[in-house]
């Protein structure tokens, strides 16, 4: 599978991106998965739930189906959290995967940059960011820079820049 990474501060625009970018490249024909880190402690699940519930007793893994999905939870329970390879390694193969987020894994990146943030470019400190999509003035020496708001150039740049991961 190919991956292209989207990084960039909070509050840079990158789910919104990739939101607008997963309907643009199936229109090109080309399958999609994501994977989106989080920082903070997250639940799909909810109280009162037999899958919750199952979690809450102490279960490694709850797969819970219906006609429509499937889900597989994962707890740690202590264990190290996984690395990125390991979380592609359980997808389905598609033809891109769109990572968000894990900005220090070894994956070809699109920097999301947005200057009201008052944050740093990332681009001169990461040598794999191969364009920056910025809604301002990009600094000399950058990478390719595009349009925040240029949905299709930033497709094609992901499909350009996506490796096999």
């Amino acid at each position: 599978m190919k991956v292209i990474g989207l990084a960039g501060w909070s509050g840079a625009g990158k789910t919104t991106l990739v939101m607008r970018l997963i309907p643009a490249l199936i229109a090109r024909g080309v399958s999609v998965s994501t994977v989106k880190h989080a920082h903070h402690h997250f639940d799909v699940d909810q109280p009162g739930k037999d899958s919750y519930e199952h979690r809450q007793a102490g279960a490694a893994q709850v797969l819970v189906a219906s006609a429509h999905r499937w889900a597989l939870m994962t707890e740690h329970r202590g264990a190290p959290e996984p690395g990125l390879a390991e979380l592609l390694a359980r997808l389905n193969p598609v033809d891109l995967v769109l990572v968000e987020g894990f900005k220090r894994e070894p994956v070809p990146k699109i920097e999301i940059f947005r200057a009201a943030n008052g944050k740093p470019y990332l681009y001169p400190g990461d040598p794999l960011i191969r364009a920056v999509a910025s809604d301002g003035k990009v600094l000399e020496g950058a990478p390719p820079s595009l349009p925040l708001d240029d949905t299709e150039a930033i497709a094609e740049a992901a499909l350009r820049h996506a490796e096999n991961f």
